[in-house]
């Protein structure tokens, strides 16, 4: 079955493209006028010569970098996949500043985050995930890049979007958490004030912790993401517990006396 130049395991169905030297000799095999002009400075990880031709008014295929950048071959692969497949890293940094789509999918829903994680080309995927890609966009087969590394047994990939994984929960949490004070019709009821500041206290508190901790393990972040749990939770049950109505109960007492009829 083609995968669109993700690898498939030995003795199976070869891919679309399954090494860089059959990537490449795809290409060689196409009239030399015809290749694209990106394709070997991406391979070779040559950044300055792509920012040259992205950058340089006067150089011949300026005009049309970008349109160059972006044509797909049959399965939908444009020339970050090559880049992701290459392991070039740098080059995937350097051509995303020219405000390229990274989460893209190809005919089958891959992601350059899938290409990555089958190939194990971990540091593309570190690159990638700094870029902010979506790390739960699926494929065809409905599987995560995540997902995707764990078929190919690319352990260090497994682990790191693991890690990934792990650092997004957290995050999204301290902004949902966030939410509750910025935006009141998120949250269930009236916050008090003593509540809001303990939640921004709590949430300000994680922010801090993950920017001064970028290498903390899984088990750090979702201890961090249970005791931010621990102080919201009790405010949200108490904002959504009904407030007391003893007062009115007792206005009406001392408006309508229990002996007179229809009080």
């Amino acid at each position: 079955m083609e995968l669109e130049g993700i690898p498939e395991p030995e003795g199976s169905e070869k891919s679309v493209v399954s090494s860089q030297e059959e990537y490449e000799e795809s290409q060689e095999a196409e009239e030399r006028g015809l290749e694209n002009p990106l394709l070997q400075p991406a391979l070779r990880g040559d950044v300055e010569g792509l920012q040259k031709i992205f950058e340089d008014p006067e150089h011949p295929h300026h005009e049309h970098a970008m349109q160059l950048l972006l044509e797909e071959d049959i399965v939908g692969r444009n020339l970050l996949y090559a880049a992701c497949m290459a392991g070039k890293s740098d080059v995937i940094r350097a051509l995303a500043k020219y405000g390229v789509n990274l989460n893209e999918k190809t005919a089958r829903g891959y992601t350059l985050l899938h290409c990555a994680a089958a190939w194990g080309r971990l540091e593309t995927l570190k690159a990638l995930v700094e870029l902010d890609v979506d790390i739960e966009a699926l494929n065809f087969r409905g599987e995560k890049a995540r997902d995707v590394a764990d078929r190919y047994s690319q352990t260090e990939c497994v682990h790191f979007l693991d890690w990934a994984d792990a650092r997004m929960i957290l995050k999204k949490f301290i902004t949902k958490s966030s939410l509750i004070i910025t935006d009141p019709e998120k949250g269930p009821g009236k916050l008090l004030k003593e509540d809001k500041n303990a939640i921004l206290n709590a949430c300000r508190t994680k922010n801090e912790w993950l920017e001064t901790h970028p290498e903390a393990t899984i088990s750090e972040l979702f201890e961090q993401k249970q005791q931010l749990e621990d102080i919201v939770t009790p405010i949200l049950i108490k904002m959504s517990t009904p407030r007391s109505t003893g007062k009115m109960q007792h206005k009406r007492c001392c408006c309508f006396p229990a002996n007179i009829p229809g009080a």
